[in-house]
């Protein structure tokens, strides 16, 4: 059980020391948090602020997954379906990111605006 943790804390190592993408997110996510703290969320929103950003940075990781699996596996070769995995893959994080921009704003917008 701890040879699990220790590959899965091994990935998110690589994640972070090799997505560009996967840091921006987690700058992202510790903005959220210090605003979270800055308007005193209740717990229902940070319960669906949590949701929302280890949403997003999931599927950041699967991305990242599907793309260095494709990689391998088209061995360096163009191939359409390995192009449409990777994309389909980064689709995946481009509607979890856009889910967060409307929590985001439903969130933050009603405690700025309401």
């Amino acid at each position: 059980m701890l040879k699990s943790f220790a590959f899965a804390i091994s990935g998110l190592v690589a994640a972070i020391k090799g997505e560009r993408n996967f840091r921006i997110h987690l700058v992202a996510a510790m903005l959220v948090t210090v605003l979270g703290f800055v308007f005193k969320l209740s717990l229902l929103e940070w319960a669906i602020l949590s949701l929302t950003v280890f949403l997003v940075l999931v599927a950041e990781l699967v991305n990242t997954a599907v793309e260095k699996a494709v990689d391998l596996a088209a061995g360096g070769r163009y191939h359409p379906l390995a192009k449409t995995a990777k994309d389909v893959a980064a689709g995946g994080v481009l509607l979890a990111a856009v889910n967060a921009v409307i929590v985001g704003i439903i969130i933050f917008g009603s405690k700025i605006w309401g």
